[in-house]
C-alpha cells in the first residue's frame, strides 16, 4: 500500500466519506466486472457491487493490511456474490460477450486470427459452448474459473481472496478445469 491509500483508509476510518469514495474509485470497475461474470445481470451487479462498497465501509476498521486492499475488496465484493447466489437457490448464467454499464465488454478473449465471417461466427459458437459449459459448474467451480481463467487472479490473490492456502486454491482449479473439460469434451461428443 502506497501512503495516499493508507491516509485515505486513516481518514475513512473517521468516517470521511469523500476519502473512502477516493480510495474505492481504482476498484470499482474490477468490483463491478467480478460481480457480473459471477450474476450475469447487469442490475444484480451493480446492486451487489453497492451492497459490498457500503460493507467495505462499515467495516473499513476491520481491515487489517495482512493482504492489500484491493484484494480485501474483491474478496468481499465475491463473498456478497456468493452469498446472493445462494440466496436467490437457481442456476445462475455467465454471459461471455455482454456489455455493462460502465460500458466495458466482459468475454473472454479468443485469438482474432482473421475477420472472416466464417470465422467470426466460429469464435461466436466457441463463446456460447464455453458459457454454457461454464453454467454447468457448481457456484465454487464457477468462482474460481471466473477469478483465475477470466479476471486473472495469481493464486496468492485468489487464497487473500477466498481465504484459503495457494494449494488449495491450485486444487481447486485443478478440479474446476477438469471438470470444465469433461463437460466440453461430452459436448464435442454429443455433436459428433
Amino acid at each position: 500500500m502506497n501512503r495516499q491509500e493508507i491516509s485515505l483508509i486513516e481518514k475513512t476510518r473517521q468516517g470521511d466519506i469523500d476519502s473512502f469514495e477516493k480510495l474505492i474509485e481504482p476498484y470499482q470497475k474490477k468490483a463491478f466486472n467480478i460481480a457480473y461474470r459471477m450474476l450475469s445481470n447487469i442490475e444484480d451487479a451493480n446492486d451487489i457491487t453497492q451492497e459490498a462498497l457500503l460493507k467495505i465501509f462499515r467495516s473499513v476498521d476491520k481491515f487489517q493490511g495482512k493482504s492489500s486492499f484491493s484484494t480485501w475488496v474483491y474478496s468481499i465484493v465475491s463473498n456478497s456474490c456468493i452469498d446472493f447466489i445462494r440466496k436467490q437457490k437457481k442456476n445462475q448464467v455467465v454471459y461471455l460477450e455482454q456489455q455493462g454499464a460502465t460500458g466495458e465488454n466482459y468475454r473472454i478473449e479468443v485469438a482474432d486470427e482473421m475477420n472472416t465471417p466464417e470465422y467470426l461466427f466460429e469464435k461466436k459458437e466457441i463463446q456460447n459452448i464455453i458459457h454454457e459449459a461454464i453454467n454447468q459448474l457448481n457456484v465454487d467451480q464457477k468462482e474460481i474459473i471466473i477469478l483465475r481463467d477470466i479476471n486473472g487472479f495469481s493464486y496468492q490473490e485468489i487464497a487473500n481472496i477466498l481465504k484459503c492456502s495457494e494449494g488449495t486454491v491450485k486444487s481447486r482449479i485443478n478440479r474446476a478445469r477438469g471438470k470444465l473439460k469433461k463437460i466440453l469434451l461430452t459436448k464435442e461428443l454429443q455433436q459428433a
